[in-house]
């Protein structure tokens, strides 16, 4: 996966919104205005910050020499991918529908009804 695929995958999430709100190379992705994911738009290889389960981002971690804690994020509710083909795409894009679906959750329930 490269940069434009990983945008795409991540703008096609129920209202997700995407900005620049840090500096001019990290593509910031949000739902309900919480963030889901981060994407370093101008790292070779292609980095992503997601939201993980605490459990799960330690077994990813584990799993992956791709995966480690969340670069300037919460270390235990976030990982850093680097997108460089050790990961299967597949694999990327169910990590970014888990931390959408974490985000999604935690939002109230009324906003949670306007994405549908």
């Amino acid at each position: 996966m490269n940069t434009e695929t990983l945008r795409d995958y991540c703008l096609a999430k129920p209202g997700t919104t995407e900005s620049f709100p840090f500096d001019e190379a990290t593509l910031v992705f949000k739902v309900g205005n919480k963030i889901f994911a981060l994407l370093d738009t101008e790292s070779r290889p292609t980095t992503l910050n997601l939201k993980c389960d605490p459990e799960r981002a330690v077994q990813l971690r584990e799993t992956y020499e791709s995966v480690q804690p969340g670069y300037h994020m919460n270390k235990v509710h976030w990982n850093t991918i680097t997108v460089d083909g050790r990961v299967r795409s597949s694999d990327i894009q169910e990590w970014i529908d888990h931390s959408y679906e974490l985000v999604r959750k935690s939002l109230p329930k009324a906003v949670r009804e306007q994405l549908m």
